[in-house]
Order: structure tokens, then C-alpha cells, then sequence
């Protein structure tokens, strides 16, 4: 039968290979190459013999999952978590903590050497922080399977759009891990269960040790809920002590549901005597702990003072810029989101910051004329999305150039080019570098560089 040519072609069952494992790459994949292809192997470490079975071949490179670990690093692990290789949550929890870290630090530098051509002058020691538990914001798929009669909550199976099968989760806050299970039976009982793709999730900080954490949960509803619909939420929020919120469409009807007034969302920052109120859709970092050590670093490194002007790029809520001000510099947070800059001058005014103002820009579209606008900066902090900084540090001039620009990232590539574009074009030194570990047990690096400009 000839093959609609709109139809998936199948792979036919690949052999399966030995290979012997080099590195990790940037998803936390073994590397091998074998007749002269490059070979990403999911589950297998460096320093590792296996054998493989390929499920996506192409001309240069094939992915495959291993098969059988024939001679085991001495850096593999147990998992902890029972449903590590189904939930595609976690990626690296078979490597040894420590060496979860080191490969993070190689593949930084790797991509600074092979995409910016450039070497720091020092490289920083890794930042540590909580290994498990760490978590406080996600968004959970939830799956109605009719024939079983069972809902499921979780994140997605590895490499697929399936839901995991999961009633734990090892990396979420524990008072959110142990959700999971009594959610699947309350949402089974709703009338709209098959109408409820996700939740996202939120914890708050407690105002103090004996308190609870503050969780917000908003269900992505698809349909109208019904009297009885509304008890069954209303009845989960009073005996899990969490708040519920609702999404019928877009991020502007998110709204609280039940109970109406609870308390608010916040995360401290005591060295710096700050607290900040948050929304649970808008963006914080999900580790509050490694966040207060990341903040200390990016102090440390821009070393602000009084006298100073300083800006903030991709600034948020003003996670880094209220810890500067607190050195009395004059400081700028610029942010694309008009509600985070909302957010960021609400808590300028809940902690008494002065000299500190926000404003809304498109810093994807930044130019050099739109840059010598903004004034002179002695200093600046960059923390962009994945997407990096390119625009902006394309459009140093000599008149606009800062003599220290602390870059904080959340993707080493992107980091990398910018980095480039700093050290070859506009006269800066990489002076230093490291990684954060804020996601503990996958392969997200986040990172921390300093450039000074030379004189």
C-alpha cells in the first residue's frame, strides 16, 4: 500500500550498538561517536561502555536511548526518585551530585571556547544550594484517561506529551510533592475533569519558622464549573491549606477563586533586609535558597557603590536592583513586561528604596542611539531570558560603555556569544565565571560572568 506522503514515516527497529561515552552534552546526553557520527545517548554517563538502540537517525547524528551500561562510571548513582527514566522532570539524577556540577562547569567552558572564542581569567567555584525539595514554582500537565478512570498530575514523560504516571515528585517543595496523589482523586470527581490541562503552581516563603508556606495552585480550566464543582475546590483548599486560583484563557483572567483574600505571595531577602510580593504567574526564580547566594555573588562581583549609577537590564520584579540600591548607587531596572516593572516599584516602596526607578523597553530591539538615551552607567547587571543579550551589548559605544558589566544567564550558549561580541568587538575582558546550580539533577545550566572593560 503506497504511503499518504502526508503520513509520519516510521523508523524501522535500529541494531543495537556498543559505544563508548565522552562527555555530556547540553541536555545531559552521553556523547559517542561511532563511524564517524556523533551519538546522543540518553541514560548513559561519561567514561561509560553501553550498548544503544537509536530512535532518530539522521545524516550526521543519531538519538538513542542505552540499553545496557557494560562498564559503569564510577560517578553513577542510584536515583532517588522512583519515576527517574519515565518523568522527563530530572535528567542527571544517576550522576553523582558533585559531578552534576563539574559537567555543568565543562560544558561552560566548552561553549565559551568553541562559540564566544573566549577564556575567563578565573573561573569561579560553582554555587551550591538545596539538592532535593528545592522547587517552588511549576506547571503540572494533568490527563484525564477515560478507560482507566484515573487522572493524572505530573510532568511530561521524557520526550513525549504523555503525562507521567507519578504521586511524588523528589525536586517540588515537599508540601507540594505530597499534592500530587490527593489531587488526582479530587480532580477525577470534577464534572469538567477531562477539561483541565494543567496547574501551575507557586510557593510564597512563610512569614516566619512555625508558619506554613504560602502555596497558590491555578487550574487552566477549559469549562464552566459547576455548584458542585466549586464545593469539591473550595472543600481541597481548606484541607490542604493551599489557595486556588483560575485560568479560563489568557495570563488576564488569572484570578483567585477560593479563598478570595488569602495571603499573599512574597520571598526575602534578609542580608539585604527586603521582601518582595509576587503574583503566582509572574516570574521568580523556583530557588529561592540558591537565589540568595547567586544575589550575594552578583553583589560581590559589581561591587556597587554610593556614588555610582547603575543599571539593571531585563530587570523583573527587581530581584537584583533593590539589593543594589541598597549600597545607595542610583540605580535603573529596565523590563519588558509592563506588570513585573508594576511589580518591581511596588516593592521599592514596600522596603522605603529610593533612588531606584524602573521603566518598560524592548531590549531585543535596543540600538546605540536608544542606549546613549538611557545616560551614562558606571555599571551594569544583565539577567536575560534564553535568548541572551545580543541587541544590547551590539550597541556599546565608547560613550555608553560601562567599565563593568556582571551578565547572569540562564543558557551558556547564548552567554557564550554575547561574550564574544564583549571580549572582540567592544574591549572587555572575561574576568570571570562559574555556574549557579538552580535546578539540581537536570541539565539547566545557569551562570555568572564578569566583564571589565579595559582601559
Amino acid at each position: 500500500m503506497r504511503r499518504n506522503r502526508h503520513q509520519s514515516r516510521q523508523l524501522a527497529p535500529q541494531p543495537i550498538q556498543s559505544a563508548f561515552i565522552e562527555s555530556l552534552d547540553q541536555e545531559g546526553r552521553g556523547v559517542a561517536h561511532v563511524d564517524g557520527k556523533t551519538i546522543f545517548i540518553d541514560g548513559a554517563l561519561p567514561q561509560e561502555r553501553v550498548t544503544y538502540q537509536s530512535h532518530h537517525v539522521k545524516q550526521t547524528f543519531e538519538v538513542a536511548n542505552v540499553v545496557q551500561v557494560l562498564k559503569q562510571s564510577n560517578q553513577r548513582v542510584k536515583p532517588q526518585c522512583p519515576h527517574f527514566g519515565v518523568c522527563g522532570g530530572c535528567k542527571l539524577q544517576h550522576l553523582d551530585f558533585a559531578a552534576q556540577v563539574a559537567a555543568k562547569q565543562r560544558l561552560l567552558e566548552n561553549d565559551f571556547k568553541h562559540i564566544g572564542k573566549v577564556k575567563p581569567v578565573n573561573m569561579l567555584p560553582p554555587l551550591y544550594g538545596p539538592t532535593w525539595g528545592y522547587r517552588h514554582k511549576a506547571r503540572l500537565s494533568v490527563k484525564y484517561v477515560e478507560k482507566k478512570q484515573r487522572v493524572l498530575v505530573g510532568f511530561n514523560e521524557k520526550a513525549t506529551r504523555f503525562v507521567s504516571d507519578m504521586n511524588s515528585c523528589e525536586v517540588l517543595v515537599p508540601q507540594v510533592s505530597a499534592l500530587i496523589q490527593p489531587l488526582q482523586d479530587m480532580i477525577l470527581q470534577l464534572s469538567l475533569r477531562d477539561k483541565i490541562p494543567q496547574i501551575e503552581l507557586a510557593v510564597g516563603e512563610a512569614d516566619n519558622v512555625d508558619t506554613q508556606p504560602v502555596i497558590v495552585l491555578i487550574f487552566r480550566i477549559m469549562a464552566g464549573l459547576t455548584t458542585q464543582d466549586e464545593q469539591l475546590l473550595k472543600a481541597f483548599a481548606d484541607a490542604h491549606h493551599v489557595q486556588i486560583w483560575t485560568q479560563t484563557k489568557g495570563p488576564d483572567t488569572i484570578m483567585p477563586f477560593y479563598p478570595i483574600n488569602g495571603a499573599q505571595l512574597q520571598y526575602n531577602l534578609p542580608e539585604f533586609d527586603l521582601t518582595y510580593p509576587f503574583k503566582p504567574n509572574e516570574f521568580t526564580q523556583v530557588n529561592p535558597q540558591i537565589n540568595q547566594v547567586m544575589i550575594r555573588r552578583a553583589m560581590q562581583l559589581l561591587s556597587p557603590k554610593a556614588n555610582e549609577t547603575i543599571a539593571d537590564f531585563f530587570c523583573g520584579i527587581g530581584n537584583f536592583t533593590l539589593p543594589i540600591a541598597r549600597s545607595g548607587a542610583q540605580v535603573l531596572g529596565l523590563e519588558g513586561l509592563a506588570n513585573l516593572v508594576e511589580r518591581a516599584n511596588e516593592s521599592a516602596q514596600l522596603n522605603k528604596i529610593k533612588h531606584v526607578k524602573f521603566g518598560v523597553a524592548d531590549l531585543f530591539k535596543m540600538t546605540e542611539s536608544s542606549l546613549s538615551e538611557l545616560g551614562r552607567f558606571d555599571k551594569w547587571l544583565v539577567d536575560p531570558p534564553r535568548d541572551g543579550a545580543f541587541e544590547l551589548v551590539k550597541a556599546i559605544t565608547p560613550d555608553s560603555a560601562p567599565k563593568r558589566i556582571v551578565y547572569v544567564s540562564c543558557n551558556p550558549a547564548t552567554l557564550a556569544r554575547d561574550a564574544g561580541v564583549l571580549v572582540s568587538e567592544k574591549g572587555y575582558t572575561l574576568a570571570s565565571a562559574g555556574v549557579i546550580n538552580m535546578f539540581p539533577h537536570t541539565a539547566h545550566v545557569e551562570s555568572i560572568a564578569l566583564f571589565t572593560r579595559n582601559e
